[in-house]
C-alpha cells in the first residue's frame, strides 16, 4: 500500500489525477467488514473535513433511505466537505447514483474491504449495539446472502481510484493514506491491491454460528499480511523480443510507462482487428491442472506454431496466461526467438483470456478453451473462466456440437451473438481442446508416459490450429462470395464500426431477422388460426398484439460451416444438427405482431397513430402506465437493440425525436406527467421498438415483477444513453440478465421495498420522493418543466 500523498511525489495530488476540491469515497464491503470503523479511524486524525453518510442512522439516528443519503452527501459536498458513503455498496446498481455525485471538482473513490467472509460473519454475530441492528445469529445468513451477490467495482463505473483491502494490514495502510490527505490533496488514480477479481464467495459458513472464537477475528491477518497494496498489474503483452504493459482499466494510448521501442508494438495491437487479421488466443494446454512437463510443452508449442505459420500469412496466434511470472510464457518466448518466429504473428499476452478487449484493448475473434473430456463447465482455470464469461449459451451450443472429447482432439463451437463474450469481447468462436493428462487425480492418466503424452499434445495443437484455419478459410470464402455477388463490406450492416468480427453464419442470422433468445424458448407458442389478429396475454414486455400471418425466417447456415467440427477427429462424438430443424427456430407467433405491423402499417390503420418511411407509432395495447406508446422501426432485420450499429444512428435519433414529440403532446394534456424513453435489453416482441412511458405506472395491466422490473432496473436502457454509446463504441450495452426481472419490488423514487404489486402501487400513488439522481442529472426524463431529454 502506498502512502499518499507525498508533496515531492508526482503521483500525489496533481500527479496521477488533477487536484480536486471534493472527494466522495464509497466503502464497499459486507456487514462486519469494518466500514464504519474505517470512517471513524480516518476522521479521527484527518487533515481535511469529512462527513460520514450512513443509511443506518441518516434519519435522525434511525435507518433511512438511499435518497436521504444522496441528498445528505450532495449537501456536504456543496459545503466543501468530503464524504464517506457508509453502505454495503456490493452491487453496481447500489453504487451508480453515488458515483454520479462526481463532477469536475469532485473525485469518486472506492475502498473495497474484501476481508474473508469468515471474519465478517464472526464480527457480525458477536457485535452488540449495532446501528442497523444487524447482529446475533441472523447476521450470518444476511452476510452470506449479500456476499453471493458481490460485484467488485471497476474504473469503468466512474471511479477514479479503487483500493482493495484483503487483510487488516491493508485496511491500516488505506486509513493512513486518507489520513494524510490535505484539504486539497488527492491520491493517485488507478486500481490498487486487486487480487483475483473472480474470487468466489466463501461458502459453508454456517458452522460459525455454533462456535465463534477469537481465532475467527484474526483470520484476516494471515492473508497477504506481507503484501502491500500496489497498483494493480495490468495485462502485459510480451512479443517474442519485447515486453510492454498497458493500463488494466484505462485503455487510453497514453497510459503506462511505454518506451518508444514498445510503442509500435502496442499501436499494432490497438489498431488491428479481426477484420484484417484473423486471431486465435489460446492457453498453454495441459500444463496447469494436467501437470504436463513445461520444457516439453514449450517445445511442442513453438514447433506447432512454427509449422502453422509457415502455411498461412494473414493470421495471428497469441499464447495467453494470467501471470506475468509464468514459466511457460518465458520458455516459449525464448524458444520462439531462437526459431526466428515473427513477433507480429506470434506473441505472448499476460491477462484474462475472456477480457482481452475490455481489459487489454486487444481484439481476438477466436479463443481456445483447455476443456475436460465431458465438455462441461466447472473445475477451475481457463475452462471455468470461459464458460462463466460466455454465459449459458456456450454450454447449450457445445451440447449441439459434441457430447464428449478425447485427448488430442478439438471441436469448434460458434458462439451465439447473444453471448456476453460475443457482445463484449467480439469473440465469435470457442475451440474446445483436450490435451494429455499427467495428473494422477484426473481422468485418462498417462502414468508419466511422455512418449504417448507428447504425441497427444502435438495432436491437440494440430487439431486446434486446423480448426482455427477452417474458421478463417470459411470466412474468406464467404467474403469472396459476397464480393462476387456485389455486396461490399460497407454495405454489410453488421460489420465495420465496432471492430467486432462476426462469422458468416451470424451475419446471415441477423440479415434474415432471426434472433435466438432464451426467453423465447421458454414462452409458449401462440396457435395460429385463420382469423385476423386477436388480443393475447404476453410476458414482461408483451404489447398485446397477435396476428394470423406466419413468417418464415429461415436460418441459412453456410454449408461449409458444419465442417468446423473437425472430421479428422475420431475421438469426437458429434451430435448431428439438422439444418431444417435449425431453420424453424424463430420468434414465437405472438412475438411477430409488431414486426408485421411495422412492415405493413397500411393494413393496421386502426392501431397506427403515426406513420413514416422509418417508423410507426402506436399505443401499447397493454400499457403499463397512464401513457405508454411504442415507436417501431420499419427496418427489416432490426429486431432489438443488440442488432443496432453505428449505421443505424440516424434512424434511432429519428425514433427518439418522434418519442419526444409524443411525450410533449401528452404533457399538453396533463402537465403532471413525467416521461422516460428507452428500450428493453431483450424484448419479448420482435422488431426494434422504443418505449415512451409515463412514470406514474398507473395501469391495471401492470401485474407482476417482470412488468415492473423490465422498466425499473438496468434491463431498461434509456434511449439517450443508447445513442451516446453507439456514437462512441458502435454498439449499445445490453444487459441480458434474467435475474433483473426477478428482483424484489422497489419504488422507483425512494427505492423502498414492497411485497407485492398492489402494495407497491398504493405506495407509488403517494410517494413524493424525487426520481433517481442519475435520471435527473443526465436529463433522461421529459416533464413540463424540461420537455427535453439530454
Amino acid at each position: 500500500m502506498e502512502n499518499d500523498p507525498n508533496p515531492h511525489d508526482p503521483s500525489s495530488a496533481g500527479g496521477g489525477e488533477e487536484a480536486k476540491k471534493g472527494l466522495v469515497v464509497l466503502l464497499v464491503g459486507a456487514p462486519g467488514s469494518g466500514k464504519s470503523t474505517f470512517c471513524n479511524d480516518v476522521m479521527a486524525a484527518a487533515r481535511r473535513p469529512w462527513v460520514r453518510v450512513c443509511q443506518d442512522t441518516i434519519a435522525n439516528g434511525k435507518q433511512g433511505t438511499k435518497s436521504q443519503c444522496l441528498m445528505s452527501a450532495a449537501a456536504a459536498l456543496k459545503d466543501g466537505k468530503s464524504v464517506f458513503i457508509d453502505r454495503c455498496n456490493l452491487e453496481q446498481e447500489q453504487r451508480a447514483d453515488f458515483v454520479k455525485l462526481g463532477e469536475a471538482q469532485v473525485a469518486v473513490h472506492a475502498v473495497v474491504l474484501d476481508l474473508p467472509a469468515r471474519l465478517c460473519i464472526s464480527r457480525s454475530v458477536k457485535r452488540t449495539g449495532h446501528e442497523g441492528k444487524l447482529q446475533g445469529g441472523k447476521a450470518a445468513a444476511v452476510v452470506n446472502r449479500m456476499l453471493q451477490k458481490k460485484e467488485l467495482p471497476k474504473l469503468s463505473e466512474g471511479f477514479s481510484r479503487i483500493t482493495f483491502c484483503h487483510s487488516e494490514n491493508d485496511v491500516k495502510e488505506a486509513v493512513k493514506a486518507y489520513n494524510n490527505l490535505g484539504p486539497s490533496g488527492n491520491l493517485s488514480a488507478g486500481v490498487f491491491g486487486q487480487k483475483n477479481k473472480d474470487d468466489k464467495v466463501q461458502l459453508g459458513i454456517m458452522r460459525f454460528l455454533k462456535k465463534v472464537d477469537k481465532q475467527d477475528q484474526d483470520a484476516g491477518k494471515d492473508i497477504t499480511s506481507d503484501q502491500n497494496l500496489t497498483q494493480a498489474n495490468v495485462p502485459r503483452q510480451d512479443s517474442i523480443g519485447n515486453t510492454f504493459t498497458a493500463e488494466l482499466e484505462n485503455k487510453n494510448e497514453d497510459q503506462g510507462s511505454l518506451n518508444d521501442e514498445n510503442s509500435s508494438e502496442r499501436s499494432f495491437v490497438g489498431r488491428s482487428s479481426c477484420n484484417d487479421v484473423h486471431t486465435l488466443a489460446f492457453p498453454s494446454i495441459s500444463t496447469s491442472d494436467f501437470q504436463f512437463d513445461l520444457e516439453k510443452a514449450s517445445d511442442i508449442i513453438v514447433d506447432s506454431v512454427s509449422d502453422f505459420l509457415n502455411k498461412f500469412d494473414s493470421v495471428r496466434l497469441v499464447l495467453v496466461d494470467l501471470s506475468d511470472k509464468s514459466k511457460i510464457l518465458s520458455l516459449v518466448r525464448k524458444k520462439a526467438a531462437k526459431k526466428n518466429i515473427e513477433s507480429n504473428k506470434f506473441f505472448t499476452f499476460v491477462g484474462d483470456i475472456t477480457q482481452l478487449y475490455t481489459k487489454g484493448n486487444f481484439r481476438c475473434n477466436v479463443i481456445a478453451n483447455a476443456t475436460n473430456w465431458r465438455l462441461k463447465p466447472g473445475g477451475g482455470g481457463v475452462n471455468a473462466a470461459i464458460y462463466r464469461a460466455a454465459g449459458d449459451s456456450l454450454e447449450i451450443a457445445t451440447k449441439e456440437r459434441a457430447e464428449t472429447l478425447s485427448p488430442g482432439n478439438s471441436v469448434v463451437v460458434p458462439l451465439p451473438s447473444s453471448s456476453p463474450l460475443h457482445l463484449r469481447e467480439g469473440v465469435t468462436h470457442v475451440i474446445h481442446v483436450l490435451g494429455p493428462n499427467m495428473n494422477l487425480q484426473r481422468p485418462n492418466y498417462l502414468k508419466n508416459d511422455y512418449v504417448e503424452g507428447c504425441k497427444i499434445l502435438r495432436d491437440a495443437y494440430s487439431s486446434l490450429f486446423e480448426n482455427f484455419a477452417s474458421i478463417f478459410k470459411c470466412q474468406m470464402r464467404n467474403e469472396s462470395k459476397r464480393s462476387s455477388s456485389g455486396i461490399s463490406n460497407s454495405q454489410n450492416p453488421l460489420k465495420g464500426t465496432t471492430g467486432t468480427c462476426f462469422s458468416h453464419s451470424d451475419q446471415k442470422i441477423k440479415l434474415e431477422g432471426w434472433y435466438d433468445s432464451e426467453r423465447n424458448k421458454k414462452c409458449k407458442g401462440f396457435p395460429f388460426n385463420a382469423a385476423a389478429k386477436e388480443k393475447i396475454s404476453t410476458p414482461h414486455g408483451g404489447h398485446g398484439y397477435a396476428h394470423s400471418e406466419t413468417h418464415s425466417d429461415v436460418l441459412n447456415w453456410d454449408e461449409n460451416s458444419s465442417n468446423l467440427t473437425s472430421s479428422s477427429n475420431p475421438g469426437l462424438e458429434v451430435k448431428e444438427k439438422n439444418c431444417a430443424e435449425v431453420s424453424k427456430r424463430t420468434w414465437n407467433a405472438w412475438a411477430q405482431a409488431l414486426h408485421v405491423i411495422a412492415l405493413n402499417p397500411e393494413k393496421h390503420k386502426d392501431v397506427v397513430m403515426e406513420m413514416s418511411d422509418d417508423f410507426v407509432v402506436l399505443n401499447d395495447l397493454y400499457p403499463k402506465a397512464t401513457k405508454h406508446v411504442l415507436v417501431l422501426s420499419r427496418l427489416h432485420g432490426l429486431d432489438c437493440l443488440v442488432d443496432v450499429h453505428k449505421e443505424h444512428l440516424p434512424l434511432l435519433k429519428r425514433m427518439h425525436s418522434a418519442g419526444l414529440k409524443w411525450a410533449k403532446m401528452f404533457l399538453c394534456e396533463d402537465s403532471s406527467l413525467i416521461f422516460r424513453l428507452g428500450y428493453h435489453s431483450v424484448p419479448s416482441m420482435r422488431q426494434l421498438h422504443l418505449h415512451v412511458i409515463s412514470q406514474d405506472f398507473d395501469s391495471a395491466h401492470l401485474k407482476n415483477k417482470k412488468h415492473w422490473n423490465s422498466f425499473n432496473t438496468l434491463f431498461f436502457r434509456d434511449s439517450a444513453d443508447a445513442i451516446k454509446e453507439i456514437e462512441k463504441h458502435g454498439v449499445a450495452t445490453v444487459i441480458e440478465d434474467e435475474s433483473l426481472l426477478k428482483m424484489e419490488l422497489r419504488c422507483h423514487r425512494c427505492r423502498s421495498a414492497h411485497p407485492n404489486i398492489p402494495r407497491l402501487k398504493s405506495h407509488i400513488a403517494n410517494c413524493k420522493a424525487p426520481l433517481p439522481t442519475h435520471l435527473l442529472h443526465n436529463g433522461l426524463l421529459v416533464s413540463a418543466a424540461s420537455k427535453s431529454v439530454g
